[in-house]
């Protein structure tokens, strides 16, 4: 603006004189016209080089207005990463504190029979002195004895009372050594949970199954399956995965079983070093629609070698022929392998495949009601009273509850963040009657035999 005013002020005085001398002089020559167009091409020269300068200043503005609009998407962009960061942070935060609550369980349970142990050991050492006081009589009865004042039958009563007396002053030593261990065990009580929790992981699965074979095979004697004359089985007519196992296969694959007489079929055998289970479900990375009709989830759909299920008819053949615990194998987003196994009995498909369960071990609350018949039921055949919104239930399933376990629900290929990603339908879910609700990247479902006299 000052520039304008300085090409435009000289124009106007010059102005001023002219019209002045107008009244004093004779018209205007030639060489005061050229002055004029003069001053003109200067206004004029001083307007473009202002006309310039905004240019300059528009382009500038705008490439700051440019800055500040990248800026602020960026901002945009890390307060919504720091959203997803904060509900990250507040599960964790749940989930330590659930964890706090159950240590704090823990410890007060340990305290309490703490206490109980101290009080019995009170009494236990009020008990001894009082049998050392006898002791002693004795010890003057049986001197007494030796010298002859005493009678055949009272030696014989006294001998058995020092005997009793020794006998629980042991048992006092070794409830106080047992006392002592379970100190020892409070002073690292919390440690030792911790240290628990972080071995539970999917190679403890294996070994734990082990542990309960074993026991079960101790319990059944020296009885062998494979060495019994109705245990061994033509390659060809094997009744499950077991069989296969007895007969020398070591290697986890597809193998054809034939369970009670029935047609054939191939199942998916997981071999381990003692034992082999039939694997009747498998999800993995969502690569096979699992919202099926109740004609599929009959007869079965999937690849073995992926994700599968091998079908309500198949799973009640081989259910039936002999005593089989059913093993669940759960992995969460966050890597972590949990897992659950129960006695169960399996219905038919006139009892819409009653399923009844009683839980055995895991290391994970139950997500499924527990003696009582649990019915399946499809999106196209509901075997309950049930009535749920179609968005919240999805595949087959033994569905007790519109927002309970599914482990056939819609796959999702990412962890679930937000409440309307975690509606029932859209995830796989484990969900115990009243903890938390777990979200499952995989799942994997197998049967393996208990009853080694079943088939004889």
């Amino acid at each position: 603006m000052n520039l304008v005013l300085i090409f435009i002020l000289p124009l106007v005085l010059s102005a001023t004189e002219k019209d002045d001398s107008a009244y004093d002089s004779s018209p205007t020559d030639t060489k005061s016209r050229f002055a004029m167009l003069d001053d003109v091409r200067i206004l004029a020269n001083g307007l473009l080089q202002l006309g310039h300068g905004l240019k300059d200043f528009v382009h500038k503005t705008k490439g700051q207005i440019n800055e500040i609009f990248q800026k602020l998407n960026f901002f945009d962009k890390s307060v919504i990463d720091l959203s997803a960061q904060t509900n990250e942070i507040r599960e964790k935060e749940e989930e330590l504190k659930e964890t706090t609550t159950r240590l704090q369980a823990n410890n007060e349970e340990l305290k309490n029979i703490s206490r109980k142990i101290h009080s019995q050991v009170e009494n236990l050492l009020q008990d001894k002195k009082q049998l050392q006081t006898k002791v002693g009589s004795l010890e003057e009865k049986l001197f007494q004895m030796t010298q002859g004042t005493t009678e055949v039958q009272e030696i014989k009563e006294i001998s058995s009372l020092k005997n009793f007396v020794e006998q629980q002053d042991i048992n006092i030593r070794h409830l106080l050594k047992v006392v002592q261990e379970q100190h020892t065990q409070l002073d690292h009580q919390n440690v030792q949970i911790h240290d628990l929790e972080d071995k539970l992981s999917k190679s403890d699965f294996q070994e734990r199954r082990k542990s309960v074979l074993a026991i079960r095979r101790s319990r059944m004697g020296s009885l062998n399956f494979s060495n019994s004359t109705d245990g061994m089985v033509e390659q060809n007519d094997s009744r499950d995965c077991n069989d296969i196992y007895n007969r020398g296969e070591r290697s986890s694959g597809i193998y054809t079983i034939r369970p009670n007489g029935s047609t054939a079929f191939d199942v998916y055998c997981e071999m381990t070093s003692d034992n082999a289970s039939t694997v009747i479900q498998r999800r993995i990375d969502g690569s096979v629609d699992f919202n099926q009709t109740w004609e599929s989830y009959l007869n079965g759909f999937g690849e073995l070698t992926g994700e599968f299920w091998l079908g309500l008819e198949k799973i009640h053949a081989i259910s039936q022929q002999a005593d089989y615990m059913l093993h669940i194998e759960l992995q969460d987003w966050k890597e972590n392998c949990r897992f659950v196994e129960y006695m169960f009995t399996l219905g038919n498909q006139d009892t819409s495949y009653a399923l009844q369960l009683s839980q055995v071990s895991g290391n994970i609350p139950s997500g499924l009601p527990e003696q009582r018949e649990l019915l399946f039921s499809t999106n196209d055949r509901n075997s309950g009273d049930l009535k749920c919104p179609a968005e919240t239930f999805s595949g087959g399933w033994w569905i007790t509850a519109c927002s309970g376990t599914n482990l056939n629900g819609k796959y999702m290929k990412q962890r679930p963040r937000t409440r309307l990603d975690r509606r029932r339908g859209q995830g796989i879910y484990w969900k115990s009657e009243k903890g938390r609700l777990y979200s499952l990247k995989s799942t994997k479902i197998m049967l393996y035999r208990t009853d080694l006299d079943s088939f004889e």
